[in-house]
C-alpha cells in the first residue's frame, strides 16, 4: 500500500486548498485542518478526495502532521 499526504495529493493534481474547498463544499480552513492533522476527514469526503485527486483506492492518506 502506498502512503501520500493530503498536501502532497492535492499539490500532484495542481489544485489549490480553494479549489478543493469548492469541489467538496466545505470552507477552506477544512482542508487546510484536514491537511495538517488538526481534524479527521469524513468516509464520504476521503472517497471524494480520491476522485478529485485521480488516486485509486489502495492509496492511505496521512496528514502533513509530524508524528511524535
Amino acid at each position: 500500500m502506498f502512503e501520500i499526504s493530503y498536501k502532497a495529493a492535492r499539490v500532484n493534481a495542481e489544485l489549490r486548498q480553494a479549489d478543493v474547498a469548492a469541489a467538496l463544499s466545505v470552507d477552506r480552513g477544512t482542508v487546510i485542518r484536514w491537511e495538517n492533522g488538526l481534524s479527521k476527514v469524513g468516509k464520504e469526503k476521503e472517497r471524494r478526495l480520491r476522485e478529485l485527486y485521480r488516486l485509486p483506492d489502495d492509496v492511505a492518506f496521512r496528514s502533513s502532521k509530524k508524528q511524535d
